[in-house]
């Protein structure tokens, strides 16, 4: 009798087989279970040090009113709200890498394979972008904003500025979120002409008509003052052009290959 030869089944990797639409569901609950159980367990870690949290979050607060000033509870369950929501804010932050890891790698299964290795590279690039963004509006945009309301508030108004430690950590935190995810637009503009659907002459052309839009986004996603508009635009367009810079060497990179 001859031997029969048994053909070894290769596995199959997820990533390089198409997925029907119910494949694509069950990624996308697959994907939203894990980061929601990261947002979870670094929202647990926030909570046990949410004390230290808040004080670094009323610095802006403190730098304006001075170190004597108090913000205010006028609500009995204003102050477990306010404690909750500063842990979860915070604990989206401290978890980003593991949830923008998870997000990225859902939009990996929709690639084609040569498209999916600027998914690893993409997944440490998001996150940091949106750290980046919300330390920077802690550090440069709260006090900056907080300095021109008061001022404004005081001499135009003539009131003084009690603010309430809902209103406050709802202001933080909100603007924290926005800057975060503002800061991804590099990646936005570098997956957007990888994949084929913006070139960079296109994306250099529309420039006069991304700063307009820019600065109609930072004017309805900030409070109505010049100060939070032009320190929102000014990096976004920033932003924008490191977008195209980043596509500008990703095409030389690939040219080079392709000629070697």
């Amino acid at each position: 009798m001859g031997k029969t030869k048994k053909k070894k089944k290769k596995i199959q990797d997820p990533l390089d087989s198409t997925m029907s639409l119910g494949d694509h569901l069950e990624e996308l609950r697959m994907r939203l279970i894990r980061a929601l159980l990261g947002l979870g367990f670094g929202a647990v870690i926030c909570l046990v040090l949410c004390s230290k949290i808040i004080a670094f979050v009323e610095r802006p607060y403190i730098d304006v009113m001075g170190a004597e000033a108090r913000l205010q509870i006028l609500a009995p369950a204003e102050g477990f709200i306010s404690y909750i929501k500063i842990a979860l804010i915070s604990g989206l932050i401290l978890s980003s890498p593991w949830v923008f890891y998870q997000i990225w790698m859902f939009v990996a299964a929709g690639l084609y394979p040569h498209e999916r290795r600027y998914v690893h590279l993409a997944t440490p690039f998001s996150a940091t972008l949106f750290v980046t963004g919300a330390l920077f509006f802690v550090f440069v945009v709260a006090p900056l904003t907080l300095g021109f309301l008061v001022k404004f508030n005081k001499s135009v108004l003539g009131v003084d500025s009690n603010f309430t430690f809902a209103n406050y950590i709802s202001f933080i935190t909100m603007l924290m979120l926005i800057f975060g995810i503002a800061f991804q637009t590099p990646i936005a503009i570098f997956f957007l002409n990888r994949t084929g659907l913006v070139s960079i002459e296109g994306l250099r052309r529309s420039r006069k008509y991304v700063l307009l839009s820019i600065f109609v986004v930072a004017a309805m996603a900030t409070p109505p003052d010049p100060i939070s508009q032009v320190t929102l635009a000014v990096p976004l367009y920033a932003l924008f052009e490191l977008g195209i810079l980043l596509s500008w060497f990703s095409s030389r990179r690939r040219k080079s290959q392709d000629k070697q």
